[in-house]
């Protein structure tokens, strides 16, 4: 079937324009596009959003899930969790998608609905460290039947599904905007995943290394406040149409990457 298909030269769109044609780089030069991306004043703005976004993961399932509820009701929260983000995603995706809005105006919007959420979880979850500061003994572990004790912890563990699902799918959104070149944005979600590892490392080591639950439940809260103000700045550059694409002939990225970063930074 890939024989059969027309040249990208020869393909069109149904407005009459011309597909792009990416010239793609060599490795010494995609060396150099990913070490630049650490001078990129976009990307280091989005740092605090890439360290936080999955550092959370160590205090949800260790602190939550693993230290309140019984073997059963920890497997029953995850099959939950993981289908709420799901439903997490898929409601964002409304927002984030639709066309009444603006782009700018939707990502402010959207921005709203993940800082109220992730405070609300993180309000939440001070209050059950305050009601179980060092979690429950094996024999007293909360079981999903016992509704009356069970309902607010399962409650919470499944809002944060949905707040992980609000934080991922805005993230990528806020990357996917920043550009239309296919190669820059697969350095930008490299550099995403990157730093998103390295805070999930340092979260887990932390975990790792007996820090008390309340001084964990402080990082993460914190770490997202700092977050906040450079993922405000990041979305009040973002126009309504990238402009970085031809519309014909062949492209290099890395001959327009410098410009891009130095035209944010003019025009914030």
């Amino acid at each position: 079937m890939g024989l059969a298909l027309a040249p990208p030269s020869k393909v069109t769109r149904s407005d009459g324009s011309s597909v792009v044609l990416v010239k793609y780089t060599n490795i010494g030069k995609e060396t150099v596009g990913i070490l630049k991306l650490f001078i990129n004043p976009l990307m280091l703005a989005l740092l605090p959003m890439c360290f936080t976004s999955n550092f959370f993961y160590s205090y949800q399932f260790d602190n939550i899930n693993g230290a309140l509820f019984n073997i059963r009701t920890r497997g029953f929260n995850n099959m939950f969790y993981w289908g709420f983000q799901m439903v997490g995603a898929y409601l964002i995706s409304l927002l984030l998608d639709t066309q009444r809005f603006a782009r700018k105006t939707r990502g402010f919007i959207a921005f709203i609905v993940v800082f109220v959420v992730f405070n609300a979880i993180w309000g939440g979850s001070l209050a059950l460290h305050n009601k179980y500061p060092k979690g429950l003994e094996l024999a007293d572990r909360i079981d999903f039947k016992e509704t009356h004790r069970a309902a607010g912890p399962i409650i919470l563990y499944l809002v944060c599904g949905i707040g992980d699902a609000l934080y991922q799918s805005f993230a990528y959104w806020i990357i996917g905007a920043l550009s239309n070149d296919n190669q820059l944005l697969a350095r930008y979600a490299g550099f995403y995943k990157g730093m998103q590892s390295f805070g999930a490392a340092i979260a887990w080591q932390l975990a790792a290394k007996k820090v008390s639950v309340g001084h964990q439940l402080i990082a993460n809260w914190v770490l997202f406040g700092i977050s906040i103000p450079s993922m405000l700045y990041v979305l009040w550059t973002i126009k309504d149409h990238s402009e970085d694409t031809q519309v014909k002939g062949d492209i290099d990225s890395d001959s327009y990457h410098a410009d891009k970063s130095a035209e944010v930074a003019q025009s914030a």
